[in-house]
């Protein structure tokens, strides 16, 4: 039986997680705007939030980007890793609210979308590339010793959840013509958002690791 893979050192650790948020970035800097756009040529209220959540994404990557930054200037700090904690957590609770209000009205208006093939595509890919970014994030969030990057990873993973959801609803409409389906995955992702919000928010420091206590109070940095 293969033997589980050691941990990458810290300095590794941080290089790597430089990297995927690179390629959050620019994947989600991408999926947003294809999403956003397909979204309202369509009138898909669940493409629409999808791709501001691919903006979220990114912008959680931009506060683990800081969070790392800061690392860099300063070493390993509770405080600025707190802080990049509750600036996801935000995030997440304002697209929850956002898609919640919008896929609430559409769904009572009877607005019916338009079939959409590009947004089937991209929340197919979506799904495929979403859970590999996450995996590897989640993975190096322990070794960090970071609340931050977990929830950055959250977030990842939350995509990929997303894109499961969109692709249900969107497809539901293009291929059954059930155009209830779109708001009703509009109000899954709300859903699941507002969860992943208040998760976040609670988070504690992860106290096993450079960043905790027992070893920040042997050597006082990483």
């Amino acid at each position: 039986m293969a033997l589980p893979e050691a941990p990458p050192a810290r300095a590794d650790a941080v290089r790597r997680a430089r990297w995927l948020n690179a390629a959050t970035i620019g994947w989600n800097g991408i999926e947003g705007v294809v999403a956003i756009a397909a979204g309202l040529v369509a009138g898909s209220v669940s493409l629409v939030g999808f791709g501001f959540d691919s903006a979220i994404e990114v912008s959680a990557a931009l506060v683990l980007t800081w969070r790392l930054a800061q690392e860099r200037r300063e070493g390993c700090t509770q405080t600025a890793d707190a802080t990049a904690t509750k600036a996801i957590a935000v995030s997440f609770a304002a697209l929850a609210a956002y898609v919640s209000v919008v896929a609430a009205r559409e769904h009572a208006t009877g607005s019916e979308p338009e079939a959409s093939l590009p947004g089937v595509v991209l929340a197919a890919l979506s799904l495929v590339v979403m859970p590999f970014l996450a995996r590897a994030k989640a993975r190096l969030a322990p070794v960090l010793g970071s609340t931050a990057a977990a929830a950055d990873a959250a977030q990842t993973n939350l995509c990929a959840l997303l894109s499961a959801v969109v692709l249900v609803g969107v497809g539901a409409n293009w291929l059954l013509g059930w155009w209830w389906a779109d708001p009703v995955a509009g109000l899954g992702i709300a859903a699941l958002a507002a969860v992943e919000a208040g998760r976040t928010w609670r988070a504690d420091a992860l106290a096993d690791t450079c960043c905790g206590p027992p070893l920040a109070s042997t050597n006082g940095s990483c």
